[in-house]
């Protein structure tokens, strides 16, 4: 298993990016949340998952281990392969996907898509003992108190990879909200890609 990589950051791509390790370019399919914190020409280490498959062999990277955890622990739920689970990522945090899951949180999990109502109920099945939670996240969510959307974490870490304050992100975050709150009224899952991209035009223009 290739649990890591590290290395110069030759291309970034919409889906994945280029790391150049010892020669070689490893291409490594990542969250736009991860893509976000990557630069090229700029050393990164991501941590790896790679999948093997009789026609292929597809390197998935992450910003941290407990990432690439969740997502290989949620590959144990019926119906979800490798691009469902990091589909899963890019929609929720680690922890606001355990939140999901230790809640019966149904309609979080069908925001990911490729995700319908009956595969939410089989993922909350399958994984409720497995992926664990923090406690004063869980019990937020189980006594209806508030809990941040997954993407404001998403596109604020990637606004501070970038090299910008925490309170710029907290101010770029708070811009692009309204923007998020239409996307959720008419249905619609927040892209984080999207978001952070209106982000930092909003901060290049201050």
């Amino acid at each position: 298993m290739i649990a890591s990589v590290r290395g110069q950051v030759t291309a970034i791509a919409p889906d994945g990016a280029v790391v150049e390790v010892g020669g070689v370019g490893v291409l490594v399919h990542c969250t736009p949340a991860t893509l976000a914190t990557l630069r090229v020409g700029e050393e990164a280490r991501l941590a790896t998952s790679l999948v093997v498959r009789e026609d292929s062999l597809t390197l998935y990277g992450f910003a941290d281990d407990d990432e690439r955890r969740v997502f290989e622990l949620v590959q144990g739920a019926s119906g979800v392969g490798p691009k469902v689970a990091l589909a899963m990522l890019a929609v929720h945090t680690p922890n606001t996907l355990r939140v999901a899951v230790a809640s019966a949180d149904v309609k979080a999990l069908t925001r990911v898509p490729g995700v319908g109502p009956k595969g939410a109920q089989r993922i909350i099945v399958d994984l409720k003992d497995k992926l664990g939670a923090p406690e004063e996240a869980v019990n937020a969510a189980l006594n209806g108190r508030a809990v941040a959307p997954a993407w404001r974490e998403q596109v604020h870490s990637g606004l501070v990879g970038l090299g910008y304050s925490a309170k710029d992100a907290d101010e770029a975050v708070a811009a692009v909200s309204p923007q998020a709150d239409a996307d959720v009224a008419e249905g619609r899952t927040p892209q984080v890609a999207v978001l952070l991209k209106a982000a930092l035009r909003m901060l290049s223009l201050r």
